[in-house]
C-alpha cells in the first residue's frame, strides 16, 4: 500500500499520444494537461483527475490496494464516454509499476499495460501500450509529470 503516494498533488503533463492505435501509424501528437491526485483510505486509494485543455476533455482514475493479493487495481473514466475501463491490475517491482488488462479498443479486444517508471520527487513517467496478442506491445501514449510549482 500508499505506493502512489508520489502521485499525491498538483502535476503539468505533456501527453505525447499516438493518433491511430494498432495501425502501423507513427503520427504523434502533444497537448497539455493538468492532473490533481489525492489519496484515501490511508494511502489504500488513490484518486486523480486530469484536465486536457486543449482537447476540451477530462479524465479521472481510481486506483485501488487489495492487502490480500497486493495487488492494485486502476480505474480509468473518460469525459467523452462517461464509461469506467475494466481493470488494469499489477504492483511495484523495484520502483516500477505494470499494471495489465484486457479491454476492447475500436470493436476489438486487447491487452493493456500500463507502466508507471522514472519517478521522482518532481516528476514522473507513465505509459501505456495495447497489444492483440499479449506478445508485441504498441506504446500508444506517454504522459510526463512534473510537479506544479
Amino acid at each position: 500500500m500508499n505506493n502512489f503516494d508520489f502521485l499525491i498533488g498538483t502535476w503539468d503533463v505533456a501527453n505525447h499520444f499516438l493518433t491511430k492505435r494498432l495501425a502501423g501509424s507513427d503520427e504523434w501528437e502533444d497537448f497539455p494537461g493538468r492532473s490533481v491526485s489525492h489519496a484515501f483510505f490511508d494511502g489504500t486509494g488513490n484518486f486523480d483527475e486530469i484536465v486536457f485543455p486543449t482537447k476540451g476533455w477530462r479524465g479521472a482514475t481510481v486506483r485501488t490496494y487489495d492487502p490480500a493479493t497486493e495487488l492494485w487495481s486502476l480505474y480509468w473514466v473518460s469525459s467523452r464516454t462517461g464509461r469506467m475501463d475494466p481493470p488494469v491490475v499489477g504492483r511495484f517491482v523495484d520502483g516500477v509499476g505494470e499494471f495489465t488488462g484486457t479491454d476492447v479498443w475500436e470493436g476489438q479486444p486487447v491487452k493493456v499495460r500500463f507502466i508507471w517508471n522514472d519517478i521522482a520527487a518532481d516528476s514522473v513517467h507513465w505509459q501505456q501500450a495495447f497489444s492483440l496478442d499479449g506478445g508485441e506491445w504498441e506504446t500508444n501514449w506517454h504522459m510526463y509529470f512534473t510537479r506544479a510549482s
